[in-house]
């Protein structure tokens, strides 16, 4: 007779682990127990020891499919004599949390089924849940993962739904958000003005949504507006009402024949759609779309997802649109909308109807967003399904650490023993009311994880709002630790990989600031986490006009146009300057020649603006990273045989950085442009230029240096084209690229890759 203690940590609460351990643990004829704690869940089992060990093998291999098993601590403990049986105990708060909180869950097929059977008792019910499915970090207030600590625990349950949860053999068994007709929350549709309509909330949104209109729908960590996706009238009436004149829509469409209809899919990318995560799946569109032409203007792609919640399921089932407009319902760079008081207040003229209920959202979640890539899937947004999963992130200095991120695409990172948890992506931090949102999000997760920091980290650039709130944390005395914008880049992928030693890295983005003062954006580093050199960088141009040049891409198409031709460019029949008068022309040109409010820039990001530019992209853009996005559409409707252009030059010298020039690159694109060349062609041909360019400097960075691994990183990796073939022109010269894949590579991973820094800096500078 032997007893063993088990302490099981990851996504292990709310996924039926507890009911499971018991079943493993009776069906082997084991005594002992079974409860969750705020470390995790920890057993105790007890019987001969080969039935033990058997037990111990078990709960890995055989453990509930949307758990997520981190590490098992094992020990001996003193057998209990008496014992008779299994028992699953009540939840125990310990001095210390190290629990993880649970993302939320895609409704199951089971419980979808029951939703959709007319003989069950939650026909049509639109909070359907069980411990597969269903809210959780959207719910939850503390942990452990207990209904009184969650936003349900106002709803009393009936004697039905009391006896499955406590009926160890049930599938509802301590299923938290478990409800019903009879108990549980409830959906009511409100009109323009907020009034009540006695109508069935389904029937009346469907109702809205074939006659053209917008429908605010409360779901599971916001509010998403809707229209129909084939409706142009609806389309175009959802972006004049929000404020979102180009940026693309995503999709809900009801199942995956749907989906496959619309887009490219692999069998990865359909697993993922169907997943438990269910997230924004970016995919190659398919042509003759049915969708409106304005779903996603100027883009190859179409962000596609599937029903995630009950109320979804109910309005493809019920006879509804096929296809549906679901974006987040806010407007314009504002904050996601969580309650009906702040979406009648915010989308008054926008939402034609609401459907709201009564079940409270503790933590706003956005929808998190997946590009489909020929080189593997890459998380793009990391909210609803992924955060605030952590990521195993080295710390052997203990500290509880926060980090803070950059200015768009936010988001922050909180590491808690060896593990960093990324709380869901909060948007770029335009406003005070996503700054408040920010700073909200921020104590939440610290009040979940039950820690207080130690140790602050934030970007470089001293006016970033995430700098200023790292300003006052130091300000209460916590120790602060700024990191150079493209080092965080490098330092996240490398940590991602759980990668030791030096390496090099390419962090291409749209701006980053310098420790010189300059702009960068198109780095080649090389070392780790913690102390990184830079080895090279674009040349540096001026950026006439400062974040005007972000936003408007002539001026940085005449600023690399005049290193090539000079002055002569403000003469070049390009549309892009065509409505640009002569005096504009001039300023510019004298702005460029003397520095005046032209900050230099070594942007890879301004660098793609200037070919979208010179290729035909003109005004201003309408959202972020538009120009480039149709630069990289463009790219990719090109079929034919393409040879890359020159990939530029590669020079320095012992004394500095090496200087990677792209100006042949441009010149052999401004050549073919006015030759009238076909213009996805010339698309292509750039980026598979650029990709050569960078990969020359890396072989040339790595001579030298012996270093072989290039960690990529940055917004520009999420380019699929550009991508693909910097992996190649970089495996072609026998380096081995390592791309993200959960962590974003965008500024939603800087947080992660700040920690990262910090935790790598401490690691070389501390004794011991």
């Amino acid at each position: 007779m032997t007893r063993r203690r088990f302490l099981v940590q990851g996504i292990v609460q709310g996924v039926g682990f507890r009911p499971f351990v018991a079943r493993l643990a009776r069906g082997a004829g084991l005594t002992g127990h079974v409860e969750n704690t705020t470390r995790g869940v920890e057993v105790e089992v007890q019987g001969s020891r080969s039935a033990v060990d058997a037990f111990g093998d078990d709960l890995r291999r055989r453990a509930p499919a949307i758990a997520e098993i981190q590490s098992v601590d094992v020990s001996e403990a003193a057998t209990e004599p008496r014992e008779t049986g299994f028992e699953i105990r009540a939840s125990r708060i310990d001095p210390v949390s190290s629990a993880i909180i649970p993302p939320d869950i895609a409704t199951c097929p089971a419980c979808r089924a029951e939703l959709l059977d007319p003989g069950n008792r939650r026909f049509r019910y639109p909070f359907i849940n069980c411990t597969d499915c269903g809210p959780r970090y959207t719910v939850i207030a503390s942990l452990p993962y207990d209904r009184a600590s969650t936003s349900l625990a106002s709803f009393s349950l009936c004697a039905d739904c009391a006896r499955e949860y406590a009926d160890a053999e049930s599938r509802r068994f301590h299923a938290q958000p478990n409800a019903c007709p009879a108990c549980g929350p409830r959906l009511r549709l409100l009109g323009a003005a907020g009034e009540v309509l006695d109508q069935d909330p389904i029937n009346g949104a469907l109702e809205t949504l074939r006659a053209g209109g917008v429908i605010a729908l409360m779901g599971l960590g916001g509010f998403h507006l809707a229209c129909d996706a084939s409706q142009e009238g609806a389309v175009a009436a959802l972006r004049r009402r929000k404020q979102r004149p180009a940026k693309p829509f995503a999709v809900m469409v009801a199942d995956l024949e749907t989906a496959r209809h619309l887009a490219e899919l692999s069998p990865d990318d359909e697993a993922l759609l169907a997943g438990a995560r269910a997230p924004i799946l970016l995919a190659p569109a398919r042509p003759a779309s049915p969708l409106a032409p304005s779903v996603a203007p100027g883009q190859d792609r179409l962000g596609l997802f599937l029903p995630y919640t009950p109320l979804h399921h109910l309005l493809f089932a019920s006879g509804g649109c096929p296809a549906l407009v679901m974006t987040s319902g806010n407007r314009s760079d504002e904050p996601l909308l969580a309650t009906a008081e702040e979406a009648l207040a915010r989308l008054t003229g926008v939402a034609d109807r609401f459907v709201v209920h009564d079940r409270p959202i503790l933590h706003r979640a956005d929808d998190s967003v997946v590009k489909s890539l020929k080189t593997g899937p890459v998380v793009l947004r990391r909210a609803r399904g992924y955060a605030p999963a952590p990521a195993p992130l080295a710390n052997p200095s203990g500290r509880v650490v926060l980090a803070l991120g950059a200015e768009l695409a936010s988001a922050v990172c909180v590491v808690r023993g060896d593990r960093a948890y990324l709380g869901p992506h909060v948007g770029d931090l335009k406003n005070l009311d996503v700054e408040e949102a920010f700073r909200a999000g921020i104590e939440h997760l610290l009040a979940l994880l039950r820690v207080v920091p130690d140790l602050v980290v934030c970007d470089l650039h001293p006016a970033y709002r995430s700098s200023a709130h790292a300003a006052a944390w130091e300000a209460r005395g916590v120790p602060l630790v700024r990191v150079q914008h493209h080092e965080a880049h490098a330092a996240s992928c490398m940590a991602e990989h759980g990668f030791e030693g030096d390496a090099l890295a390419l962090a291409l983005d749209g701006l980053g600031y310098g420790p010189d003062g300059t702009i960068w954006g198109g780095e080649l580093l090389g070392g780790r986490p913690g102390r990184f050199e830079r080895l090279g960088h674009l040349v540096p141009v001026p950026q006439p006009g400062g974040d005007r040049a972000a936003v408007e891409p002539w001026r940085m198409a005449a600023s690399h146009l005049r290193r090539l031709v000079g002055a002569d460019w403000a003469s070049l029949p390009l549309p892009a300057f065509a409505d640009r008068g002569e005096r504009d022309r001039e300023t510019l040109d004298r702005m460029i020649t003397t520095g005046l409010q032209s900050p230099l820039t070594s942007s890879c990001g301004r660098l793609f603006d200037a070919a979208a530019a010179v290729l035909g992209f003109a005004g201003r853009l309408r959202y972020s990273a538009q120009a480039a996005m149709e630069l990289e559409a463009l790219a990719a409707s090109c079929r034919a045989p393409v040879e890359p252009y020159p990939a530029g030059e590669v020079a320095g010298s012992r004394a500095g950085p090496l200087a990677l020039d792209p100006g042949p690159l441009l010149g052999a694109l401004l050549d073919d442009v006015l030759a009238g060349r076909d213009p996805g062609a010339c698309a292509l041909a750039f980026h598979r230029g650029l990709a050569g360019l960078f990969a020359s400097a890396a072989a040339e960075a790595s001579r030298p240096t012996g270093l072989r691994d290039v960690f990529l990183s940055g917004g520009c990796t999420q380019n699929a084209v550009f991508l693909a073939a910097l992996v190649r022109e970089l495996r072609g010269r026998g380096l081995r690229p390592h791309l993200h894949r959960q962590i974003p590579p965008n500024d939603g991973g800087v947080c992660f890759g700040q920690a990262a820094w910090a935790l790598g800096s401490l690691r070389l500078t501390e004794p011991g």
